[in-house]
């Protein structure tokens, strides 16, 4: 069977999986849970159907292995695993009749999001197609550009984690923390250095797909467009619930680049009339 049938039988199981178990407890956050996990699947499922032989498939495998392991260390870490839904689904119950919510579970929360997980892995259905290629310095090139982003995306994590621990310990202690969000480190450069990283792993992993293919004119670039467009929307929907809490946030926001890190900008002073 061609991988990518594989591929898709897979992930149908696996969406149907999470639907079944949203209903079964109402916990929406399933896809979350196998976020990391199901996109090292499909890469190595594809790396499998070349016999483990393609150096490039292979090496692809490898790099999406070590952006798994590392995301879902940091996701487990953080208690998702636990069993704690996401906070944004159920302000968005909220906001919604029930009809509404399931339907945005069904076609957004499971289909969409699992389709997505498909799309990012299938510039390996493009190495697969074009095995022929031979590993070359650039797919090394980019190997060491995806481990910078890796890398970046660690950091700035673990920034987010120390300052959150410092944050409960203040609270628990009955003070009250320095600040109520992350300002400084990679989030002095952006708002979401995370966010960041993460997609632009994705973007180099298309390029090893285009290598092969000697074009960057690639439908499987589709993927990394569309996780863009979920973290632009995720971005502001969850800006808006931080600004709601804490209105100094505005003032972040002014100063602060909203993804790709950037020099802070001067916050504006307003002139006395």
């Amino acid at each position: 069977m061609h991988p990518l049938f594989v591929v898709i039988a897979v992930a149908g199981a696996v969406a149907a999986f999470c639907w079944v178990a949203s209903l079964v407890s109402r916990d929406h956050s399933w896809v979350d849970r196998l976020w990391s996990i199901v996109p090292v699947v499909y890469v190595w499922i594809f790396a499998g159907a070349a016999g483990f032989a393609d150096a490039r498939l292979d090496l692809m495998a490898a790099l999406v292995t070590l952006w798994g392991a590392r995301l879902t260390f940091n996701f487990a870490r953080k208690g998702g695993y636990t069993g704690v839904e996401d906070y944004r689904w159920p302000i968005l119950r909220r906001r919604m009749s029930p009809v509404q919510f399931g339907l945005f579970n069904v076609l957004f929360i499971v289909l969409y999001q699992h389709a997505l997980l498909v799309l990012i892995t299938l510039p390996a259905l493009t190495a697969y197609e074009h095995r022929a290629t031979p590993l070359g310095t650039l797919d090394l090139l980019v190997a060491a550009v995806f481990l910078a982003f890796l890398a970046g995306e660690t950091i700035a994590d673990q920034q987010q984690w120390r300052f959150h621990q410092a944050k409960k310990a203040a609270l628990a202690a009955g003070r009250a923390p320095e600040t109520n969000f992350l300002q400084t480190g990679l989030w002095r450069f952006s708002r979401h250095p995370n966010f960041f990283f993460e997609q632009a792993q994705w973007w180099a992993f298309f390029l090893f797909g285009a290598i092969a293919a000697g074009s960057l004119l690639q439908w499987t670039v589709l993927g990394a467009v569309l996780l863009t467009g979920l973290f632009i929307g995720s971005t502001i929907f969850t800006e808006s619930i931080t600004k709601s809490k804490y209105p100094e946030y505005a003032g972040y926001q002014a100063t602060t680049s909203p993804i790709v890190p950037l020099p802070p900008r001067r916050a504006r002073v307003a002139r006395p009339a």
